[in-house]
C-alpha cells in the first residue's frame, strides 16, 4: 500500500485543523466578561483562617469524606451544611489536591446554555474567594479551601491522615481505618461515605468494581500523557505579552494574568527525552510575578504506580531545565528567567473509572441530554489527551450542556458510598469532559447533600437513586445551596438523520469524533483507507474480548491507494475478509447480506455498486461491527 505519504498529510493536516479550531473555540470557554478580574489584583475578600490544629477524632460520624481535593471540600461542606456531623480526611498537609499541590491553576470552566457559569454551588463560592480568576493564585486557593472548611461547625478536618482500609459488612461500607499525623491507627465508623480521591482509593478498598484507562473501549493499557507543571521567575511580562501579539511560536492570547496558544511549540521544540513533548502553553502569572506553565507532556507513565510517578517527576524536572534554556534563547521576556520551584505532584489525567448505576456514555454528551436525576451540568469539550509522541489526542465534541445523573455517583455493589471525583460513573470517553474540577465540585455538592438526605430518610443511596420524589428533594436542596440545575432540551448535530442511531456505537467507542465544530464528514466521500482504519480500530475497541481472530492485515491488503474512494462492493469485500471470508468483488455485496452484515436500510439505499458518502460508510461499519459483537 502507498500510504505513508497520505498518513503524514493526514496527521499534519488534522493537527493544524485541531489547533485552529481550538484557538477559535477557547474563546467560547473563556470569554472573560467585564465582571471577572483577571488582572492579578489582590483578593477583595479577606480570607481569615485559623492555624490548623490536629483534631480530636470521634469514633463515629454521620458522613466521612475521603480526599481533600476540591471535590472533597465541596462534599464535606455540603454534608455539614445539611446537618451531618462530617469528617474530612486528607493525606496531604493542606487542601486543594492537584489544584494546589500539582499547580493546576488554570481553570477548565464553561458556561451553560443561558450564558451563566455551568457549575455553581460551592465551586462558585470558592471561585469568588479567588477573585473569579481563571488563573488563580495557588496560595490564595489553599486558604480559600481552608476557609470554606473552617466556616462549617459540623465539619472536622484531619490532615496528614492516610487511608488504610475499608471496614465492610458484606457489601456495606461501615467504617474506615486510617493513620493520623501522630502515627496512630484509628477505626472510625459512619453512616455514609464519599470517595473524593483522584483514583477512587476508598472505592477500591471497598471492593467496588471499576475499570482502568480505556478498558471499556478495549484500551485498558491506555496511558494519557501526564504533566509536571513548570514554574518560572524573572519573566518580563510586558515583553512576553508583546511577543505573544507578534506571533512568536504561533502567537497567543493574553488576558490579564493568563495566556494560551503558542501552537508551534509541538513542532519546533525538540525534547531531550523521546518520551516527552512540549505542546501549546497554558500560562498563569501569579501576584508575585512568577509564571506557572502547563505544557509538558510525559508519556508511558502508569499513574497508579508511585515508582512511575516519581520517575516522571524527575524526567519532568530535567526537561524543564532544558526548556528554560530554550525559552531564554527563543522567547522574548524569558532572557533572565529562572526556575522558581517544582510542583510537589504530577498531574495524572486518568487512572480508574468506577462502575456505577448509570455509566454516562459519550452519546449523552454528544446529544446534550438531560436526566430526570440531574444534579448539575457538564459543558466542557470532550478532550482526550495524547497517549504517545506519535499522536496529539483529539476532541470528540464540544457539547452545549449535558446533565450529570445522580446514578453516576452510585457505585455498583458497594452500599453507603458515593463517588465524587473524575473517577465517577463515566465512560472513559465521556470523562474527557466530565473529569474537570468544576463538574467534580458539583458532584461533591450532590454527594454531601444526598448523604444527609439518605440518613434522614433511612434509605440507601441505591434505593434513593430510584426514588423520583427523593431526587426531587435532593435537587431542591442543591438549588437552595446555589447549584445550577433546571430542565432543558437542546438539539444536537444529526438528530433525526437516517444514519444517526446506527452510528452511536462509533461515537461511544471513540471511533469517530466531531472536534470543536461537532461535525462528522458525513456528506463527503469516504476513502478506502479511512474505512479500513475505522474497521481496524473498531475491532480493537469493540471486539477486543472476542475469541475470533479478525483478519485486519488481509483486509488492509485490499486497499489500493489510501485516498481511493470506497465503493459499496469494496466495503462489503473488506468486511468479509476481516471475518475470514474471501469472495470476489462482484459477489461481496450479496454474500455480506447473507451473513447479516448489511441491513435492509442499506440494501434499499445502495441497490447498485457506487462510491460511498461518509454517512453510508459510517453506517455500514457500525452495523457490521455491531453484528460481529453479537455473533461472538
Amino acid at each position: 500500500m502507498k500510504n505513508k505519504g497520505w498518513m503524514r498529510w493526514a496527521v499534519s493536516g488534522g493537527l493544524l485543523i485541531v489547533l485552529v479550531l481550538a484557538f477559535i473555540f477557547i474563546k467560547k470557554i473563556y470569554p472573560y466578561p467585564e465582571s471577572i478580574a483577571t488582572t492579578g489584583t489582590s483578593s477583595e475578600v479577606k480570607l481569615d483562617v485559623e492555624p490548623y490544629e490536629t483534631p480530636a477524632i470521634q469514633e463515629e460520624y454521620d458522613v466521612i469524606v475521603v480526599g481533600g481535593e476540591p471535590e472533597g471540600v465541596a462534599a464535606a461542606v455540603s454534608a455539614a451544611r445539611n446537618g451531618s456531623k462530617t469528617l474530612l480526611i486528607e493525606h496531604r498537609d493542606g487542601l486543594g489536591g492537584l489544584f494546589t499541590y500539582g499547580a493546576l491553576n488554570f481553570l477548565d470552566v464553561s458556561h451553560d446554555i443561558n450564558g451563566n457559569w455551568a457549575n455553581q454551588g460551592t465551586f462558585l463560592e470558592w471561585f469568588k474567594l479567588v477573585d473569579k480568576k481563571i488563573g488563580f493564585d495557588i496560595d490564595v486557593a489553599k486558604v480559600a479551601f481552608m476557609k470554606m472548611v473552617q466556616d462549617e461547625k459540623n465539619l472536622t478536618l484531619s490532615l496528614n491522615t492516610k487511608l488504610n482500609d475499608a471496614v465492610m459488612d458484606g457489601n456495606t461500607l461501615t467504617g474506615i481505618t486510617f493513620t493520623t499525623e501522630d502515627g496512630k491507627q484509628k477505626t472510625v465508623s459512619a453512616k455514609r461515605f464519599v470517595d473524593a480521591t483522584q483514583d477512587a482509593d476508598l472505592a477500591v478498598k471497598s471492593g467496588t468494581p471499576y475499570f482502568k484507562g480505556g478498558a471499556d473501549i478495549g484500551l485498558e493499557d491506555r496511558k494519557m500523557a501526564v504533566t509536571l507543571v513548570m514554574h518560572f521567575k524573572g519573566v518580563d511580562w510586558a515583553k512576553f505579552t508583546q511577543a505573544s501579539k507578534d506571533g512568536v511560536f504561533g502567537g497567543g492570547e493574553v488576558h490579564g494574568n493568563v495566556a494560551w496558544g503558542y501552537g508551534k511549540f509541538h513542532r519546533v521544540y525538540k525534547a531531550n527525552d523521546p518520551m516527552m513533548r512540549l505542546r501549546g502553553l497554558n500560562v498563569v502569572r501569579q501576584e508575585d510575578g512568577t509564571l506557572y506553565i502547563n505544557a509538558l507532556q510525559i508519556f508511558g507513565i502508569n499513574g497508579l504506580l508511585d515508582s512511575d510517578k516519581e520517575r516522571a517527576i524527575e524526567m519532568g524536572k530535567e526537561e524543564t531545565r532544558h526548556i528554560l534554556k530554550y525559552l531564554q534563547k527563543n522567547f522574548p521576556g524569558f532572557e533572565n528567567a529562572e526556575i522558581a520551584s517544582f510542583p510537589e505532584e504530577l498531574y495524572v489525567r486518568e487512572t480508574r473509572h468506577v462502575l456505577a448505576e448509570y455509566q454516562l456514555p459519550m452519546t449523552d454528551v454528544w446529544e446534550n441530554n438531560d436526566h430526570w436525576d440531574s444534579i448539575g451540568f457538564g459543558a466542557y469539550p470532550v478532550d482526550v489527551q495524547a497517549t504517545s509522541p506519535a499522536d496529539y489526542g483529539f476532541v470528540v465534541s464540544a457539547p452545549e450542556q449535558y446533565a450529570i445523573p445522580f446514578r453516576s455517583l452510585v457505585p455498583l455493589k458497594t452500599d453507603n458510598l458515593l463517588i465524587a471525583s473524575k473517577a465517577a460513573g463515566y465512560s472513559s470517553i465521556a470523562a474527557g469532559s466530565a473529569r474537570v474540577v468544576p463538574v467534580g465540585m458539583t458532584l461533591g455538592d450532590a454527594a454531601g447533600a444526598a448523604s444527609a438526605l439518605s440518613i434522614e430518610n433511612a434509605v440507601t443511596f441505591r434505593k434513593m437513586s430510584q426514588d423520583k420524589e427523593l431526587i426531587k428533594e435532593l435537587q431542591t436542596t442543591l438549588k437552595d445551596q446555589g447549584a445550577n440545575i433546571y430542565p432543558f432540551n437542546v438539539d444536537f448535530p444529526y438528530k433525526g438523520e437516517w444514519f444517526y442511531n446506527e452510528i452511536k456505537p462509533l461515537i461511544n467507542y471513540g471511533l469517530i469524533f466531531g472536534g470543536y465544530k461537532n461535525e462528522f464528514p458525513v456528506k463527503k466521500p469516504i476513502s478506502e483507507g479511512a474505512f479500513g482504519k475505522l474497521m481496524s480500530n473498531g475491532v480493537k475497541h469493540m471486539l477486543s474480548d472476542q475469541t475470533q481472530e479478525f483478519r485486519t492485515k488481509e483486509m488492509n491488503e485490499l486497499i489500493g491507494e489510501e485516498t481511493d474512494i470506497l465503493t459499496r462492493n469494496k466495503a462489503a469485500q473488506m468486511i468479509l475478509v476481516l471475518n475470514n471470508t474471501v469472495v470476489s468483488n462482484e459477489d461481496a455485496w450479496d454474500v455480506a447480506i447473507e451473513k447479516g452484515f448489511i441491513d435492509e436500510t442499506l440494501q434499499k439505499r445502495l441497490k447498485n455498486d457506487k462510491k460511498l458518502q461518509g454517512s453510508e460508510g459510517y453506517y455500514l461499519a457500525a452495523h457490521a461491527l455491531t453484528m460481529m459483537q453479537k455473533k461472538n
